[in-house]
């Protein structure tokens, strides 16, 4: 199935901001969380009642009203985090391990905001869900959709047997979901996308707008020798004294890392010496984007559409990669930059060194 992301990279930050805002103002439902904190309500189908409904798809349901329970640390500006949806469902199939889930915003269908029966909607004006709790406080979620986590116009695009494999059956609607702890829901959530421990903290946390670093990675003869394909003999990716006073003089330490001047250098098999090019990053879901930049040197073409990507590796390791001949192991401007990158350059796995490894 195709899962829905609670905000698509589409909608802009504007979106963020705005829907954030939104969310703050809307009237609470106190009937699904009576005293404003975030409610959960689940249901696990037991053997006996998926045989006795057949056409039933779903073995595992949850329904999460509050804080979006599904967002990961990330590397986008902390002020671009708040997300508009309030209501977040996520089921598991009979015969599957790894969980659906969709979201959107949950209010009274009238006027005022205040009455009414509670409608569930998503973008395109999609339906989520609709919401009633029961006199025991059990949670009625009916006119789930088949389509629920599919995109708009599926069955076309799938044909009718693709599309009925992957829709919900014909009994997975009018769910009663009994209240739980909210920790229960989080810990469902978190199995659609599992955090791995090694990764630690997004590179915007680890790194801070005024601190200098230095990664790199010196290949020896012998990988090389394996490697034939591969013309990077060094590299080193940081900042030091020129990229910080660049940030100090005028970066958003609230949009941190947006703004950020990086610098890589590296030495390859083809020529002597190093070169060293310099990147203006943003954040952008679980990397750094870089572009290239002329700050410090002049180029003969636009250099800005060259870019490199940085991600957080394991045991505080970083990864560079280079999948369309950004790195100036080739001039830029030359058609041996154009496209993909055609070396066995692509991918860096770069270990944190002392700052007297990058020194000029």
């Amino acid at each position: 199935m195709t899962s829905r992301i609670a905000v698509g990279a589409a909608l802009g930050a504007a979106l963020f901001v705005v829907g954030a805002a939104l969310a703050d103002d809307t009237p609470k439902l106190t009937e699904l969380s009576p005293n404003g904190a975030d409610a959960c309500f689940g249901r696990v189908y037991d053997a006996a009642h998926l045989k006795a409904h057949p056409k039933q798809k779903v073995a595992r349901i949850f329904f999460y009203y509050g804080h979006d329970p599904v967002s990961r640390p990330n590397e986008e500006p902390s002020t671009f985090g708040g997300a508009a949806y309030d209501g977040f469902l996520t089921t598991t199939v009979r015969g599957t391990k790894k969980p659906e889930w969709a979201a959107g915003w949950c209010n009274r269908q009238s006027e005022d905001g205040k009455s009414g029966p509670i409608h569930c909607g998503m973008e395109c004006d999609r339906t989520l869900a609709s919401l009633k709790v029961d006199d025991k406080g059990r949670l009625i979620v009916s006119n789930v959709q088949p389509d629920v986590y599919l995109d708009a116009g599926a069955e076309e695009e799938l044909g009718t047997a693709q599309y009925n494999k992957q829709a919900l059956g014909s009994e997975d609607d009018n769910f009663r979901l009994d209240p739980m702890p909210a920790a229960t829901c989080k810990a469902e959530f978190a199995r659609i996308d599992p955090i791995d421990p090694a990764l630690g903290a997004p590179l915007r946390e680890r790194l801070k707008p005024d601190q200098a670093f230095c990664y790199g990675r010196d290949y020896d003869a012998a990988h090389l020798k394996s490697h034939p394909d591969q013309v990077t003999q060094s590299i080193r990716v940081f900042r030091g004294p020129v990229e910080l006073a660049s940030y100090a003089s005028g970066g958003d330490v609230a949009n941190w890392p947006d703004g950020a001047d990086i610098a890589v250098s590296v030495t390859t098999r083809l020529k002597s010496g190093k070169v060293t090019q310099t990147y203006s990053c943003r954040g952008e879901a679980d990397q750094w984007r870089c572009a290239a930049s002329s700050k410090m040197s002049d180029f003969a073409c636009d250099v800005s559409q060259k870019e490199i990507f940085l991600k957080r590796g394991a045991n505080g390791t970083m990864m560079l990669a280079n999948p369309n001949s950004a790195l100036a192991i080739v001039d830029l401007c030359s058609k041996a930059a154009d496209g993909k990158t055609k070396s066995d350059d692509k991918v860096y796995r770069l270990n944190p060194m002392p700052q007297s490894a990058c020194a000029p």
